[in-house]
C-alpha cells in the first residue's frame, strides 16, 4: 500500500536538474491536452465563421489568445515539473474541462453573459496553474521562479474573476490590467528562464505538436469548403487547391525551413530573450493558421 500511494501522489520535481532527459517525449496526456485545447480554438472559430469582418476578427483573436496563454501556462509548468502523479493529471484533467467551458462561453459578444463567462473560466484556469506552482515552491532551487509565476498568475486570475461582475466598459479596462500583468509576469522574471530552463528539446515538440494539430483543423476547414460544393467551379476549385497547398507550405516551412522545433538551450540572457521572441512568435503564426482556414473556407464555399 505504501508503494501504491508513492506512485500515485509524487511531488514535483525539477526534470532539467541533471541536464536534458534522454529519450523524453510528449505524453499521452499532453497529446490529448493539446488535441482539446485545439479543439476549443475550433469552437471558437465558429463564431468567426458567421463574421468574417475587422470586427469579427477582433474578437476572435482576443479569444484565441486567452486560449493559447492558457495552454502555454501549463505546457510551461509541465516541461519544468510534471510528475504525471495523480494529483497533476486531477489538475490537468481539470483545466481541460474550464477551456471547454471557455469555449462554449465564446458564442456572444464582448460585452455580454457570454463573455463574462468565458472570463470566470479563464480565471479558474489560472487558479489552477497558481496551484500547481504552489505545489512546486518545496523544490529550493525553483523557489523563487514558482513564487513569482504564482503571485503573478494569481493577481491576475483575480482581476479576471472581478471583470466577470464588472459591466463593459470598465470591464474592458481590467482585462487590459490584467493581459499586462499576464504578459509581463515571464518577461520581467526573464533570469528564471536561465536558473530554472526547460527541456530543450521537450517544449519545442509540444509547440510542434500543437502546430500540427491546428493545421489539421485548417485542413479541416478546407474540407468543410469543398463539402458545400455541388457543382465545382474554376474559382471553388482553384480555391480549394491553393488552400490545402497554402497548409502544406506553412507545414514545410515551419517543420523543415524554420527548424522551429530544433532543441532550445538557455546558457546566456540573450538566449532567454530569444527562447521570448521565439515563443510569443508562435501567437501571430497560430492566429494567421486559424484565420486562414476559415478564410480559405469562406472562398471555397
Amino acid at each position: 500500500m505504501p508503494h501504491a500511494k508513492q506512485r500515485l501522489v509524487q511531488p514535483p520535481r525539477l526534470r532539467s536538474e541533471d541536464g536534458l532527459e534522454e529519450g523524453r517525449r510528449v505524453t499521452w496526456m499532453e497529446l490529448f491536452f493539446d488535441l482539446i485545447f485545439v479543439a476549443a480554438v475550433a469552437q471558437v472559430g465558429t463564431h468567426l465563421r458567421d463574421d468574417y469582418s475587422p470586427a469579427g476578427l477582433l474578437r476572435f483573436s482576443l479569444l484565441f489568445f486567452l486560449i493559447w496563454w492558457a495552454w502555454l501556462g501549463h505546457t510551461n509548468f509541465s516541461t519544468r515539473f510534471d510528475t504525471d502523479d495523480l494529483i497533476q493529471r486531477a489538475l490537468t484533467a481539470l483545466q481541460i474541462f474550464l477551456v471547454a467551458v471557455m469555449a462554449i462561453n465564446a458564442t456572444g459578444a464582448l460585452d455580454s453573459r457570454d463573455s463574462a463567462g468565458f472570463a470566470a473560466a479563464y480565471s479558474a484556469m489560472r487558479f489552477v496553474l497558481v496551484a500547481q506552482y504552489w505545489r512546486a515552491r518545496p523544490i529550493r532551487q525553483a523557489r523563487a521562479l514558482t513564487s513569482r509565476y504564482a503571485t503573478g498568475a494569481g493577481i491576475a486570475a483575480s482581476l479576471w474573476l472581478i471583470s466577470a461582475v464588472v459591466p463593459s466598459p470598465a470591464r474592458y479596462w481590467i482585462w487590459l490590467l490584467a493581459l499586462i500583468i499576464d504578459i509581463g509576469t515571464p518577461i520581467v522574471f526573464t533570469q528564471h528562464l536561465i536558473d530554472v530552463p526547460h527541456d530543450a528539446a521537450h517544449l519545442p515538440e509540444r509547440y510542434g505538436l500543437f502546430s500540427i494539430i491546428l493545421l489539421g483543423e485548417s485542413m479541416v476547414a478546407v474540407m468543410t469548403g469543398m463539402g458545400h460544393q455541388e457543382y465545382w467551379s474554376t474559382a471553388a476549385a482553384s480555391s480549394a487547391l491553393l488552400g490545402m497547398g497554402l497548409v502544406f507550405t506553412i507545414w514545410w516551412w515551419y517543420f523543415d525551413s524554420a527548424q522551429a522545433v530544433a532543441e532550445r538551450h538557455l546558457r546566456t540572457r540573450q538566449d532567454a530573450v530569444r527562447f521570448h521572441v521565439w515563443s510569443y512568435a508562435h501567437l501571430p503564426l497560430y492566429l494567421g493558421i486559424a484565420v486562414a482556414g476559415v478564410g480559405v473556407e469562406h472562398a471555397i464555399t
